[in-house]
């Protein structure tokens, strides 16, 4: 595999696989097959050797359509999942096999930023408990005064008012609530945060406000970003380098300009083609034929070949690997490789 820039990097996923079982239980799996009584397992291929690294300081953004793995990705790589293969690292060091208790002073340095603020604070907790709650457990000799402070700034910070410290969740609006999200998160003052799809249940007219927030508290903080997300409009304006995927694998990874001017993986031209524009950017749409596959039954080869206009005899046999192309750029694909394309 071509090389997917370790050096000096803060995170680095090598050769993930995350699979899931949801076989359900004995009766579940249990099925009559030419007269003989058999039991099945189902596993969900969700992740499929995964590698790259995130520099300190960018935002790194993961697109692809529903169902491609980038939420599990992001929960795999903070830790929520365990991996079933491969490595995870951070600042060099081996993280994804660590104890719970070993995990901890990871745990203030890297913080998640979830899709649902509706469902992801505590309707029983005011907005002081839930900003106080991380700051106590990772700071055990913090004072009350001191933590009031720090509740305070960043509520300030986020655009809440600290005088609604008080209020519980379901008294703010859903950008209220994600701007509680994140305050949330920068709470125990985090290097590095994955933000999975932070505004897709926000109105339009709120999205905005929220990146740009989370963009400010890039640059005053030095954070660096994994951004999970579909809305391929927002990633070419937040992003220092995109990830594509497609069926648990990494079909392309590039800088954001370079993706969006010149993409070369076939599914990347299919994606972006289906990006509204105006005037010259407007690209021609491109159709892909055949239907998504299951994460279940995984093709032969490379995951995208059934739906390719270019895929051959080689794309059905061999899965591609990421090749360093001369402009920087990773893309797994033959065609690319042998020069079709």
């Amino acid at each position: 595999m071509g090389n997917t820039g370790k050096d000096n990097g803060l995170l680095a996923v090598e050769n993930v696989v995350k699979y899931f079982d949801i076989s359900g239980g004995l009766l579940d799996q249990l099925a009559f097959e030419n007269g003989r009584l058999t039991r099945r397992r189902t596993t969900v291929k969700a992740l499929n050797d995964v590698s790259f690294t995130i520099l300190p300081g960018e935002t790194f953004s993961v697109v692809g359509e529903s169902g491609c793995g980038k939420s599990t990705l992001a929960r795999t790589t903070i830790g929520i999942y365990p991996p079933n293969s491969g490595r995870i690292q951070y600042r060099g060091s081996r993280i994804d096999n660590l104890s719970a208790q070993d995990m901890l002073p990871y745990r203030s340095k890297m913080q998640m930023i979830f899709q649902d603020p509706y469902a992801s604070l505590n309707p029983r907790k005011t907005v002081k408990q839930t900003l106080e709650e991380p700051v106590v457990f990772h700071n055990k000799n913090i004072s009350r005064s001191e933590t009031a402070d720090r509740v305070a700034e960043v509520m300030e910070q986020v655009g809440v008012d600290p005088k609604w410290a008080s209020r519980y969740p379901h008294e703010f609006s859903g950008g209220q609530r994600q701007r509680i999200s994140i305050a949330r998160a920068l709470m125990v003052d985090p290097e590095f945060i994955v933000a999975d799809e932070p505004v897709s249940a926000l109105d339009v007219s709120i999205q905005a406000q929220i990146l740009n927030l989370l963009m400010e508290a890039r640059e005053q903080r030095g954070l660096t970003y994994m951004f999970i997300t579909h809305d391929l409009s927002v990633v070419e304006h937040i992003s220092s380098r995109v990830a594509v995927m497609y069926l648990g694998t990494l079909c392309e990874l590039a800088p954001a300009r370079e993706l969006f001017e010149a993409p070369r993986h076939p599914y990347t031209q299919a994606l972006l083609s289906a990006i509204p524009a105006l005037g010259e950017r407007k690209r021609a749409h491109i159709r892909l034929k055949g239907e998504v596959p299951t994460p279940i039954h995984l093709p032969s080869g490379c995951v995208f070949h059934g739906r390719c206009n270019h895929a051959n005899e080689r794309c059905l046999r061999e899965i591609p690997q990421l090749t360093k192309l001369e402009s920087g750029a990773l893309v797994a694909c033959h065609g690319v490789e042998e020069g079709r394309l």
